[in-house]
């Protein structure tokens, strides 16, 4: 949400269905942590995203993706497996309805 520009907090709690206190708290814990800033313009207080202390996290993935670990294969074989139990799930709910009809 922050990501291309500057929201105010009661904004940023319209947009969510917790209290408006949660939000609040959640902003809290993010700005403690670096992730955003809040600037106070009049009587509203903006936040907006921080990424710089993202980017060590972002070296660290890319160093990840880089490096000829097996990852991709693995993941890939993920993929794999969740299409072809997908794909058994529809079979079996289409056998048991085609069941369900020749009984009727």
């Amino acid at each position: 949400m922050l990501r291309d520009e500057r929201l105010p907090a009661g904004e940023i709690a319209r947009r969510f269905a917790i209290s408006r206190p949660a939000v609040s708290r959640h902003l809290r814990v993010l700005r403690e942590s670096g992730l955003v800033r809040d600037e106070l313009v009049g009587r509203q207080r903006f936040y907006v995203l921080d990424p710089e202390p993202l980017g060590e996290l972002v070296e660290w993935l890319s160093g990840l993706v880089r490096q000829p670990s097996g990852w991709e294969s693995r993941f890939d074989a993920l993929e794999t497996e969740v299409y072809r139990t997908r794909r058994d799930r529809r079979a079996q709910r289409d056998t048991t309805h085609d069941d369900r009809e020749n009984i009727a």
